[in-house]
Formats: C-alpha cells, structure tokens, sequence
C-alpha cells in the first residue's frame, strides 16, 4: 500500500483532529500518530508581538517539503505523513504549521515529525515578519535550530 502524503500551503486555519481523521480513517496498520503543531506566541525576549506574516515562494515549498517527506519515509517506517503550513498574517494563538506522521510504532513517528520539524525550522522556503509596537522586522535564523537540524545530516 502506498504511504499517503499531504502537503498543503495555504492561509486558512486547520483543525488537527480533522487531519488526525483524515490520516487514519479506515486504516488498521498505523499504531502511533505523532502531531507537533506550531503556534504562534505573542511574545520574543519579552517584546510583545502583534502578528507574524509568512510568505513562500508557491510551487517551490511545496516541492521542497514533499522532497524531505521523501527522505523520511525513507529512513523511517511510516504509513502516513501530513505537513500543513500556513501563510499569510496569523495573530497570536493561531496555529502556524501542522506535522503529523503515522507509523505501525511511536520511535520512528516521533522520529520523523521531528525530522520535519527541524527542516521547516530552518530551510523551507518560507519568509516571517513579525510586527511589533517597533515595526516590522524579518525574523532571522537561529543557531540552536541549525543546530538541531545538523543532527539528521548523515556523514
């Protein structure tokens, strides 16, 4: 059976249970479901946020995201994977970006969401301005999430 993928951009909200359904209905090998939402805070190193905007380049995300898709499902066990990402201005307390991924067991569902995790942290192709009572400014990079993400490169 071919492991189902979904991978959608878009600017309307999710509902995780609802993708959870999707995922899993009629489906009797999956044993773990894992799910990281993000959500957007409405603070940064105590400077109070109004809202983030997030661009992409269309066409090119999505291939990007379904290229390390493939990548974790080939080096882990799934049976479903879902990565919803949100774009446009989201406000504080709105989700941002959805991983789901399905396994027969937990390790390498955990395993890869946070794979996924890691990479749309630091290489999508995805663009974010905060607004602030400053302004706006485009949110750099961190080191802790190269960090992070240099963990999964294989020498």
């Amino acid at each position: 059976m071919p492991v189902p993928v979904t991978i959608r951009i878009q600017q309307a909200d999710f509902d995780i249970a609802r993708e959870i359904a999707a995922l899993t209905a009629g489906r009797t090998d999956i044993g773990a479901v894992v799910s990281f939402s993000g959500i957007c805070r409405g603070s940064e190193k105590g400077e109070i946020i109004a809202a983030l905007t997030l661009e992409h380049y269309p066409g090119m995300a999505e291939a990007e995201i379904l290229r390390h898709a493939e990548t974790a499902m080939s080096r882990w066990p799934l049976t479903g994977l879902t990565v919803v990402h949100r774009v446009g201005r989201i406000i504080p307390g709105e989700n941002i970006v959805l991983v789901l991924t399905a396994s027969a067991h937990r390790q390498a569902a955990f395993q890869a969401a946070e794979f996924l995790m890691d990479y749309l942290k630091t290489n999508a192709p995805f663009w974010k301005r905060e607004e602030s009572a400053a302004g706006t400014s485009w949110v750099e990079a961190h080191d802790h999430d190269d960090a992070a993400a240099a963990r999964w490169t294989k020498p």
